[in-house]
């Protein structure tokens, strides 16, 4: 007869994996601690992102995740989160990633400031030097025969940049955001927090390339060094035009002592045409690092590390007994399971084919109105990604206009009619 503790162990699968705890809950997917266990008492620590079941009968959204994650996949850096597997079970789409023993910058400097604890420029720039040179591998990444991949990640904002408790600098979510975006449940709260790190191109649903992630990186530094929320508004439109139409600050403006070479980095990476931004994530990188080399403290892993330390010193013990919690299921995990079907722990993943698909895009048209434009018959005509087209349905709908009223309304600032 089986003892309570080895249906505890049992209730704990997820087909090869075995979960530990939920650590949280979003609109496309539930992302689980987990240990994958092997010979001789092997164990490795992963996290598991488990896409919601209802999201599964969504046949675009599926494929757009294949893709992106697949291409995600061949990505191995140092500064990157490793993808390790994309399986299915049953109906439930997952990916095992590297955990990462730290915490991202969107809990780091809220904690330092509710501690008193000024957060130094130079660990701001530390961070972000490590961040380019993620970016750059991933941008510059190439297929067996030397094609590029075009990867660009699109959602480079805090939360997605972790630093762990040894100092490492890791870069999370590379393939995710591209298929998050279609998701019609994302919170209006999620949305305006992201759109603040989105570029001009991408608000305006232009084809993007590596430099997007520039300008999302060089919103978050601004941010860091300065203290202060770069693009914001009371809606989504609002926020839109303030980072298509709105001014940008120098960073002195709000901290007198901010050098002036840090300054021409931000300002730089901030450019609203891309064609003067840094055309490169390396060679924002060496503009960053140049400056820390002649700066009287070039801080290293160890230096992000005792700080890290220092900040989470009361959380440290609590997540190392959650790693090497064994019991009982966590709370939620037993119910999850439960919808899985029981042959699924027993059951290899189901294999993903390689071969991504090229996305499908998007014509909006909108007849042009406005100063300059009285009796033109001539009809504006935008394409844009299918991820972005979903991104601006959802703030059209909230916002009770049409989809092309609000690109006319975005482009206002960059197509003059005559």
């Amino acid at each position: 007869m089986p003892t309570e503790d080895s249906r505890i162990k049992e209730a704990h699968r997820f087909g090869k994996y075995s979960l530990i705890d939920r650590i949280a809950v979003g609109g496309m997917a539930e992302i689980f601690l987990a240990r994958q266990a092997g010979l001789e008492g092997f164990e490795k620590t992963i996290v598991i992102k488990r896409i919601r079941p209802h999201l599964s009968n969504q046949k675009s959204f599926v494929k757009m995740f294949l893709n992106e994650a697949k291409l995600a996949a061949q990505l191995n850096h140092p500064n990157i989160v490793q993808i390790y597997d994309l399986g299915k079970i049953a109906d439930t789409y997952f990916i095992a990633m590297e955990y990462i023993f730290g915490r991202d910058m969107r809990r780091i400097i809220p904690k330092a400031d509710a501690m008193g604890i000024p957060f130094p420029m130079v660990y701001a720039l530390k961070i972000a030097s490590s961040v380019c040179e993620g970016l750059f591998y991933a941008h510059q990444k190439t297929d067996i025969y030397g094609n590029p991949l075009n990867i660009v990640h699109r959602d480079i904002t805090p939360e997605n940049i972790f630093v762990s408790f040894d100092g490492t600098v890791k870069i999370l979510d590379f393939g995710i955001a591209k298929a998050a975006n279609q998701i019609e449940q994302t919170r209006a709260g999620e949305i305006k927090g992201k759109l603040s790190y989105m570029s001009p191109e991408q608000c305006m649903g232009k084809p993007l390339d590596h430099r997007s992630d520039i300008f999302s990186l060089g919103v978050v530094l601004y941010e860091w060094v300065t203290g202060f929320k770069l693009f914001t508004g009371d809606s989504e439109v609002a926020i839109l035009k303030s980072i298509t139409e709105g001014k940008i600050y120098a960073p002195s403006y709000f901290k007198a002592d901010i050098p002036e070479a840090v300054e021409r980095i931000l300002m730089k990476a901030l450019e609203k045409d891309r064609e003067l931004r840094y055309q490169t994530a390396w060679d924002m990188q060496y503009d960053v690092d140049q400056f820390l080399s002649q700066y009287e403290f070039t801080p290293s892993n160890i230096h992000l590390s005792n700080f890290l330390k220092q900040l989470f010193s009361d959380e440290l013990e609590e997540e190392k007994k959650r790693l090497t919690s064994g019991g009982r299921p966590p709370a939620g995990v037993q119910e999850i399971l439960e919808d899985i079907e029981d042959e699924a722990n027993s059951s290899k993943p189901e294999p993903i084919p390689l071969r991504p698909k090229v996305q499908e895009r998007t014509e909006i048209s909108q007849h042009l109105s406005g100063a300059g434009a009285e009796g033109s018959d001539k009809v504006l005509t935008v394409s844009v990604n299918e991820d972005t087209y979903e991104i601006l349905k959802g703030i059209a709908e909230r916002n009770r206009i049409p989809v092309g009223s609000l690109v006319r309304d975005v482009l206002a600032g960059y197509v003059k009619y005559k």
